[in-house]
């Protein structure tokens, strides 16, 4: 049994291994442009790293304004629940800010991912470094305080 740990902290703690899953995916698989990859943005972001058996295999960032992006796993650990494990990790970390929602880019092939996480698409298609996506939400219920 593979033991998946979710690690959540800044860029420059987590920047090494999430840069390198990022690459991977998005530039190497998705031939994402390198200049449009690195926005600049992840200084200001909350970072998740997740590891399946102590190596580096899925990342996301969550933005200030609770946009979750970059989610990434490596092909080799894709259908293991990583992905549902870093959202959750992403979304309870927007909760716990107080955020009322959530959003992201959804490339349009993995709508049906986050739609069974309870996001919801909305607007027309757009392209993104050439890939299809959709603008999604997720409605955030406030944590209760007892």
């Amino acid at each position: 049994m593979a033991i998946t740990h979710i690690s959540v902290g800044d860029w420059e703690t987590l920047g090494p291994a999430a840069s390198e899953i990022r690459r991977k995916v998005f530039i190497d698989e998705q031939n994402v442009p390198q200049e449009e990859e690195w926005d600049g943005l992840d200084p200001e972001c909350q970072h998740f790293l997740a590891m399946l058996d102590g190596q580096p295999v899925g990342t996301a960032r969550l933005l200030p304004d609770a946009h979750i992006g970059r989610v990434a796993v490596l092909a080799n650990a894709r259908g293991t629940g990583i992905g549902v494990l870093l959202m959750q990790a992403a979304i309870e970390a927007a909760r716990h800010a107080g955020h009322s929602q959530v959003a992201l880019s959804a490339q349009v092939q993995a709508l049906a991912f986050y739609e069974r996480l309870g996001f919801v698409a909305h607007g027309d298609e757009f392209l993104d470094a050439g890939i299809p996506h959709r603008e999604m939400t997720l409605s955030l219920t406030p944590l209760q305080v007892n």
